[in-house]
């Protein structure tokens, strides 16, 4: 089947089944051009929870379709490889984590939206890298807090809040992989370019950051600054976006430490693709599944930060 022939069928297989399509920043190119919607982890979840659509396709990653399907039990949820894993969630064992709350009693639980489900059924509230400040920062002062599971999102709200949350030793191998070295050899070949960085990179590399921010936030600052070039230090899929909305402006991919690479890429992100997005319309499968009793106990946390965003106008 074409490129054409798919698309043209996926079309077709949305409208006949009420389906709505939310591709994720970092999917392929074709996918988020198809999506009825691409964003972030906080916009997928604020559409998700209010869609009218029957079934919900998530492009994304499995942690992803699980916060769908919590949010809209009634819904059937799908993801086109369920394969789609997250290095950042793997880092982050339910029963270790358990037990790291255990052993540190009386403090609040905020996890990261990159969990899965029986994460969040532990958490108090959950956050993303766009609104983990503006939560952290709607808790009293005085309060103990542990946060999972990514140390380097932690570090830096620790940073911006004057707050000493107890961290999670957890990481995304994406973001971690980012080479300083060829980082400011591109700063040294396009000295006019500003570095925009996501807050799960290591401490050492938001030092020498022009902007820090989320994918929504990296997109938003490129959108609006009078500059024309900028090194992007996030899953090179979000560039796909930026220069959708900036076809005036250069962007160019951070690179990892692998030599042989000039951008930075996760696998999982990548496993989706077209023909299985059709797939996934045509058969209904493979289907997004939260047990009951984890569901009601995750969806409080997840609906937590969902309030406290729209009181933040986030």
């Amino acid at each position: 089947m074409t490129k054409k022939e798919l698309i043209e069928n996926i079309n077709a297989l949305r409208k006949e089944k009420n389906a709505i399509i939310l591709a994720h920043y970092y999917q392929e190119a074709e996918i988020q051009d198809i999506a009825d919607f691409v964003g972030d982890s906080l916009a997928l979840a604020q559409w998700a929870a209010k869609t009218e659509a029957d079934i919900i396709i998530l492009c994304g990653v499995h942690f992803m379709g699980e916060t769908a399907k919590i949010l809209c039990p009634e819904k059937h949820v799908f993801i086109p490889d369920m394969e789609a894993g997250c290095s950042l969630a793997d880092s982050c064992p339910t029963d270790e984590f358990e037990r790291f709350i255990n052993e540190n009693p009386g403090h609040t639980v905020i996890s990261y939206v990159n969990t899965t489900a029986k994460v969040k059924a532990v958490t108090d509230i959950v956050v993303t890298s766009t609104n983990a400040q503006q939560i952290v920062d709607s808790l009293p002062k005085d309060e103990k807090i542990i946060f999972g599971p990514d140390r380097n999102l932690g570090d830096y709200i620790n940073k911006l809040t004057g707050r000493n949350m107890l961290l999670w030793n957890g990481a995304c191998h994406v973001h971690e992989q980012f080479s300083i070295e060829r980082i400011l050899d591109l700063k040294k070949a396009y000295p006019d370019a500003l570095l925009l960085m996501h807050p799960e990179c290591p401490k050492y590399l938001l030092e020498i950051a022009d902007h820090i921010g989320s994918t929504s936030s990296i997109l938003k600052f490129a959108t609006e600054s009078q500059n024309k070039e900028f090194i992007v230090a996030t899953e090179s899929g979000i560039l796909h976006q930026m220069q959708k909305e900036n076809p005036d402006k250069l962007f160019f991919p951070a690179p990892p430490e692998d030599s042989t690479c000039a951008c930075n890429e996760c696998f999982y992100m990548k496993m989706n693709t077209l023909e299985k997005l059709y797939l996934c319309l045509k058969n209904e499968t493979p289907e997004i599944f939260v047990e009951e009793e984890i569901r009601v106990k995750a969806v409080k946390p997840i609906k937590a930060m969902l309030e406290i965003s729209e009181k933040c106008g986030l």
